[in-house]
């Protein structure tokens, strides 16, 4: 824990500094943007990699956070700060009641049900004139923050800091009790509720803190751009990367979502920069496909066999 926090110091230290060494904008968006990935992945990895629930709509949680953030901003002018937070609680709380509804039963019905309330949510923004509805609404964000050029740079240090608290609650879930029960969970349900595991609060416990750093990674989205609207808060993307990184790098540690959010999310922007933004889904497909069908225990399992088989 000690190496982890020293870690988690030099991260924040280097995100601090980075204003100073480069001016460029776009590698502070380049960076959010990977950022963003890892917290989705690391949150996402939380139920359906510890515990087995697989959640096929992060795009539900990403988009509470961010439009929880922006009413807010809007009614209250609320900092970025509490904007996260509340954005989090959002989408914790809709974790917990998605959970309520679904997680008694077993099988597939969470990740329908995670579905459907990804339509029905974006529904209801599409019609919400408050928030812009389908048109979208413009944010008119802060031009000065102390310590940093531009507002941007400022997100990005967000980000990194966002993605940190992920990263340490997942390894904290791994290696504690609660961490033990969800995997518990995964192998055998049955049998763990034979052994005396709580395991409805446990998924519930989870659901609500995959649920809440989601949110937490969509709080600052529209602050990035200026600007929001439903078609891209709600895409197909978040949960299409959200469920490929932890696949890719591996979802049986938290540092397998870390490594599949920095392999894929570099390879995205690279693709998006010299090719185009929509050979994103594909390159994600095939990845996906790949890694499925060869490795499905991820880029950690490739390196286990490695090293087990030179031995």
């Amino acid at each position: 824990m000690k190496r982890f926090l020293v870690g988690a110091a030099v991260v924040l230290a280097l995100a601090a500094t980075l204003p100073a060494l480069l001016k460029l904008e776009y590698y502070y968006v380049l960076g959010y943007t990977v950022l963003q990935f890892i917290i989705m992945a690391t949150a996402w990895n939380i139920l359906g990699g510890f515990a087995g629930y697989v959640n096929f709509g992060s795009g539900a949680f990403f988009a509470v956070g961010a439009y929880t953030a922006v009413s807010l901003y809007k009614w209250l002018e609320l900092s970025l700060g509490l904007q996260i937070l509340a954005g989090a609680a959002a989408a914790g709380l809709l974790g917990l009641g998605v959970g309520l509804l679904t997680l008694r039963l077993r099988g597939i019905f969470f990740s329908i049900a995670t579905i459907a309330i990804t339509i029905i949510l974006e529904t209801v923004v599409l019609n919400w004139t408050y928030v812009g509805g389908a048109k979208g609404l413009p944010i008119l964000r802060p031009t000065a923050i102390p310590l940093f050029e531009n507002y941007t740079q400022w997100l990005f240090f967000v980000m990194a800091a966002i993605a940190v608290v992920a990263i340490a609650a997942a390894r904290y879930i791994q290696s504690s009790w609660f961490g033990r029960g969800l995997r518990a969970i995964r192998d055998n349900e049955g049998a763990a509720e034979c052994s005396g595991v709580p395991t409805l609060k446990l998924k519930l416990v989870a659901a609500t803190i995959s649920g809440s750093l989601m949110g937490a990674a969509g709080a600052p989205y529209a602050m990035l751009g200026s600007f929001i609207e439903p078609n891209s808060a709600f895409s197909l993307n978040h949960a299409v990367n959200a469920l490929a990184m932890p696949i890719i790098g591996g979802t049986a540690h938290w540092i397998g979502p870390v490594i599949g959010a920095v392999l894929l999310g570099s390879v995205q922007q690279i693709v998006t920069v010299t090719v185009s933004s929509e050979m994103n889904v594909l390159v994600v497909g095939v990845l996906l496909v790949v890694f499925v069908v060869a490795a499905p225990e991820g880029i950690l399992g490739l390196v286990k066999r490695w090293r087990a088989s030179s031995k």
